[in-house]
């Protein structure tokens, strides 16, 4: 993906090619069950896979990710028939998948969604839209978040659209400060019917369904920053030994060694938080939610600080859309948004410390 980061971004291009090569050596659905096609890897697998991926590119892994947890979604709570049918097709990543929580009145709010699916015999009628949906328009199947029931968490329920159903439709394109080897659309409900065998899971249980996902999509967002920062810290290690200001290479500047040490250590800090929480996540630990929170939060804010630092140590030339630092460090930045906010994390870390 590297050689290719930099003509994705400008051109704005979604690499499907290159998404259904990742998928020939198991990368469509990392954490699913090898019964229906998965690859039946664990969470600290698919963070080392993240991370490594995302040094070729932050864009298209993020994507990768998403695409992870929504195959995850089926995997975990979908109806035998739902399994068979989709996860084959998503590991292969011949089909490509859309997470859709986010509304244009409920991001980190997001028990008050109002986004509705009405019960009318065997089908369910949609109504509402999702905004931010990475993916949407390009991707077959939209995994759903909306109100059957009552106000607040309890009446939300999880259910399966299919690209082309009648009543689905998409804003346009929207132009990003990064993450541009992905479409980003709106995503439209007009009376949508879908079969209610499209349910997934039973009806109230679509928030702890987008919560478990989300606390692996922490880790996987966490992991694609680790990668980003490890490949602005070698560049940035090449570029100050060649690099010569007032007779010397830079890398003979104490200041700049310390810094970078800094860095590295920032880095290091990062990636062991996100292991952790991965293996927590992977072992069911009772501190999945915090540990996730946490490993995010740091990670996130840490690795963009870092892929920040690391432009700013290549001067002028860093500001380039030749040098690929400047584009780590706009793919980056979103990921102190998505997946829960920086605030979010803090939040969700306070709670915990205050449970009885």
């Amino acid at each position: 993906m590297a050689p290719h980061m930099a003509l994705w971004d400008q051109e704005e291009i979604f690499p499907i090619d290159i998404l259904k090569k990742a998928a020939e050596v198991g990368f469509g659905a990392i954490y699913c069950h090898a019964e229906y096609g998965g690859s039946a890897l664990s969470r600290l697998d698919a963070s080392i896979i993240f991370e490594a991926l995302s040094q070729g590119c932050v864009s298209t892994t993020a994507y990768i990710s998403i695409h992870n947890m929504c195959a995850w979604m089926i995997d975990t709570y979908g109806s035998a028939a739902q399994k068979m049918s989709w996860v084959p097709k998503l590991a292969t990543m011949d089909q490509l998948a859309s997470y859709c929580l986010t509304e244009s009145g409920s991001g980190s709010d997001a028990a008050s969604l109002v986004t509705t699916a009405k019960k009318d015999g065997e089908q369910y009628i949609l109504n509402g839209s999702k905004m931010f949906i990475s993916g949407g328009g390009d991707a077959d199947v939209y995994i759903v978040m909306c109100r059957t029931g009552e106000p607040g968490p309890k009446g939300i329920s999880c259910v399966l659209v299919e690209k082309g159903s009648p009543g689905l439709s998409f804003g346009k394109k929207e132009k990003k400060m990064g993450w541009n080897s992905q479409p980003t659309r709106a995503v439209i409900f007009e009376d949508c019917k879908i079969p209610v065998t499209n349910l997934i899971g039973e009806e109230g249980s679509g928030f702890n369904i987008a919560m478990n996902g989300l606390n692996g999509g922490r880790i996987n967002i966490a992991s694609c920053s680790l990668g980003a920062a490890q490949a602005s810290m070698e560049q940035t290690i090449e570029y100050l030994k060649v690099r010569k200001q007032f007779g010397r290479p830079l890398a003979d500047n104490q200041y700049l060694q310390f810094r970078l040490s800094e860095m590295a250590t920032d880095l290091v800090a990062s990636r062991l938080m996100v292991r952790n929480a991965a293996v927590a996540l992977h072992t069911k630990s009772q501190s999945t939610v915090e540990l996730c929170s946490m490993a995010k939060l740091f990670a996130t804010e840490k690795c963009s600080q870092i892929c920040n630092s690391a432009l700013q140590m290549h001067g002028g030339y860093g500001y380039l859309k030749d040098y690929p630092i400047q584009q780590y460090v706009r793919d980056v930045r979103v990921h102190e948004i998505l997946e829960g906010t920086s605030e979010m994390m803090r939040l969700l870390i306070s709670r915990n410390l205050f449970r009885d």
